[in-house]
């Protein structure tokens, strides 16, 4: 029996045709299977909007929206509107995931009994060379919430 809580992961997609088929894939390779991705084309001019359908057909568990051009913040916010897990994942076009990272999310959040987990991030170049690491050490940091606010709002974290 699977009791895996639906994580809803949204993409915000625009003018990143070069990358969406590698960001889709890192989603869809996930050790953590019971996942909904949906896919926001937020009114992209290059071939987005028929890549998303092609991936669609591919795999069920992908939505696509396709929608006006609104910006970053109205593409995820579509997203949410038609989210059915009960955690939320965000991922940008142009990044991909490793296997395990809503695994390991979902599993700090069961441990911890807290409502968001985060994760860090590398920065590569285009040949894959890594330029820089946002990572946090391993293992897992529970803070209050107001300390939380502060780490996304500082400018520094």
């Amino acid at each position: 029996m699977n009791d895996q809580k639906l994580i809803s992961v949204i993409v915000p997609i625009y003018n990143v045709e070069r990358y969406l088929e590698k960001c889709v894939n890192s989603i869809l390779v996930q050790t953590y299977s019971n996942l909904e991705i949906i896919l926001v084309d937020d009114g992209s001019p290059d071939n987005c909007p028929q890549l998303c359908d092609q991936l669609a057909k591919k795999d069920s568990r992908i939505v696509v929206v396709h929608k006006k051009n609104g910006g970053l913040s109205s593409a995820r916010n579509a997203g949410i509107d038609i989210a059915r897990g009960e955690y939320i994942g965000f991922v940008d076009s142009d990044d991909w995931c490793e296997p395990d990272m809503f695994e390991n999310l979902a599993k700090a959040l069961d441990e911890s009994g807290c409502s968001l987990a985060v994760c860090g991030v590398e920065h590569n170049d285009e040949n894959g060379k890594l330029l820089r690491s946002d990572c946090l050490d391993p293992g897992s940091l529970t803070i209050p919430q107001e300390q939380a606010l502060s780490y996304f709002f500082d400018g520094k974290s």
